[in-house]
This record gives C-alpha cells, structure tokens and sequence, in this order.
C-alpha cells in the first residue's frame, strides 16, 4: 500500500502534455495528493526560483520545496524527511525512464539521469544518480 502524504503537490504543466500527466498518475499511485494548474510553468518555475538551466516540462511545489520535472517520488519522500535548507529537487531535460517518461511508447529504455538538489543560491548537487 502506498504511503500517504500530508503535503499536496501542486503542479504546472501544458494541458496537452502526456508525460506530465503520467509524472502526476504516478504520484498519485505513490500517496501524493495533487493539484493541477494547466496554465504552463515557466512562470511557477521562475517564481519558485528554479533556474532555467534545470527546466522541464512542468514545475511543482510540496510543502516549502520546488520540484522540477520528473522527479522519482522517494526522492520527493527523502526531501521532505529531510528538510534540508535548499530550493528543491530538479531533472533536467526529460530523460527516458524517469518517472512519467517511462511507459510503453518508450520501449523500455532508461537513460541515465541525475536528481539534483538545487540551493537557495542556485546552484546545485548531485541528490540521487540513476544508471
């Protein structure tokens, strides 16, 4: 059974985005309760102070963190055990076999990706490394 949280993911992607949609049915099955906003991201992603460098197609918020793209929810999960004093978690891109990029029409594959936690300063570090 999957874990429940508290927290509400808030997300902001296009109406016509098929992988965001998957990246949401996935939180949804791991716990997470979600709101949706289709209104894009780029101004969630520059409000939240996620730097350009680390977009996706959709931005979201849990708690007092910024998530962009398709991050795994354990990581999501981790951060907010932890709490670290950061901005957030962010994949770049859309990497084959995040979560959300990983169904049929993809064929299996999985790309190697890094979840990256961002800081306040902008910068960031390698959080969890997929291979």
């Amino acid at each position: 059974m999957a874990e429940t949280h508290n927290q509400v993911v808030r997300v902001w992607k296009d109406p016509n985005c098929g992988c965001c949609n998957d990246w949401i049915a996935y939180l949804k099955r791991e716990g997470f309760q979600v709101e949706i906003a289709d209104e894009g991201n780029n101004v969630a992603r520059a409000s939240l102070g996620i730097p350009r460098q680390y977009g996706s197609c959709h931005t979201a918020s849990v708690g007092a963190y910024a998530l962009e793209g398709h991050v795994p929810a354990d990581e999501i999960k981790r951060l907010l055990r932890q709490a670290p004093n950061a901005r957030g978690l962010a994949v770049p891109g859309m990497p084959v076999g995040s979560p959300g990029m990983d169904g049929p029409a993809y064929g299996g594959r999985n790309d190697p990706y890094d979840v990256l936690l961002i800081q306040k300063n902008g910068t960031s570090e390698v959080y969890r490394s997929y291979r």
